[in-house]
């Protein structure tokens, strides 16, 4: 992996407004890793077009075609409580599945920029926490001894599961210093292995189970309902102005944890509140479309090779790129198998793996 893939002390920039600033003795950095406001206004508004056309994508493409006059109507309807056409119940079953691609496509990418921040891991995704694995969980232990069936509890069991696993990480890793990179990756490995073993214990030995969970494991967004996106949008909306207040922590914490304490930030809490921030946009994700991974791998990356190392640009536009990417491989699981549809979580890695590999190509060209 190149070394412009992750967030190197040197490359935090010096100067004043940024955590690179401390005197005549603070760190000094290359001026180019500092992405300008203006090229990163002009970055945003095209993430944000890109996003735009995702969204008017998602509603207009499927088994039954519209234009976007079509959808712009049917919406208009949607909101007015107007008339009611077939196109109408077309895009009113595609708000859903759109709504929860946003949030789900926001979320897994801000918390995979935080996590290879704080781990400083260009490999670390969302589930390095053992998130995914405690989400599933909770999930199968409900299916198994409490009967859990409908989708619209799956929410309310996966969450917790999730959060009480990043809980016990911390534990686990936590010592007289504070937790340390490696040992939140190794106890969220740990973590991770036991539960899968749980997992596929109660999955083989409870076919009705295994029937549920393989379609939640693979990651979807279809078959979802606005419950849903209800339910997890108070949790996801914390967690991204939580992880979009640590940017300038996040540049410091790259120069190490003394250099960053010697700027007056609190390394310690830092490192938490950026992992609790992540942890609950990965499980608000999680919970409500199944552990659909590459996102926050791959994101991060993509977006870093325009913006470089600076974490303040580099939450707030893969925010935006998460989302669109999803909803574009949502979108490309549509067309390829109609009437079927392939899964969501399938087609991410089938669209993210080439433009990672882009990303990282773009990344050593620019080096």
């Amino acid at each position: 992996m190149p070394r412009s893939t992750s967030s190197a002390p040197a490359e935090v920039p010096a100067r004043a407004g940024h955590p690179g600033a401390a005197g005549a003795d603070a760190p000094a950095a290359p001026r180019r890793s500092l992405l300008s406001a203006g090229r990163g206004t002009a970055l945003l508004a095209a993430g944000l077009g890109v996003l735009l056309l995702a969204v008017v994508t998602s509603l207009a493409v499927g088994a039954h075609q519209l234009n976007p006059a079509e959808v712009a109507a049917s919406l208009w309807t949607e909101i007015t409580g107007t008339g009611s056409t077939y196109a109408d119940d077309v895009v009113a079953s595609r708000v859903p599945r759109t709504v929860l691609g946003l949030i789900a496509g926001a979320a897994l990418a801000v918390a995979g920029v935080i996590m290879q921040g704080l781990t400083r891991n260009p490999l670390a995704d969302p589930g390095i926490l053992g998130v995914n694995a405690g989400a599933a969980a909770a999930l199968v232990t409900g299916m198994a001894f409490f009967g859990l069936s409908a989708t619209s509890a799956n929410v309310w069991v996966a969450l917790p599961g999730a959060l009480l696993t990043v809980l016990v990480v911390y534990g686990l890793a936590s010592g007289r210093r504070g937790s340390t990179p490696v040992r939140l990756v190794l106890a969220g490995t740990v973590i991770s292995a036991v539960l899968m073993s749980f997992i596929q214990a109660i999955a083989l030995t409870r076919p009705e189970v295994f029937t549920m969970y393989r379609f939640w494991a693979v990651g979807s967004l279809s078959g979802r309902t606005m419950e849903q996106a209800y339910d997890v949008l108070p949790f996801f909306l914390v967690g991204l102005a939580a992880a979009l207040a640590t940017g300038r922590s996040l540049n410091a914490l790259a120069l190490g944890e003394e250099a960053a304490a010697s700027l007056g930030l609190r390394p310690q809490t830092a490192k938490i509140t950026g992992a609790l921030a992540a942890a609950v946009l990965c499980a608000s994700a999680t919970a409500a479309v199944g552990p659909i991974g590459f996102v926050g791998l791959a994101v991060p990356h993509i977006v870093r090779s325009f913006t470089g190392p600076d974490h303040r640009w580099l939450l707030v536009l893969s925010a935006v790129v998460g989302p669109a990417l999803l909803l574009f491989a949502d979108v490309a699981g549509r067309l390829v198998a109609q009437p079927g549809e392939v899964l969501t979580g399938v087609i991410t890695a089938l669209l993210g793996a080439p433009l990672l590999i882009l990303a990282v190509r773009r990344m050593r060209a620019v080096a």
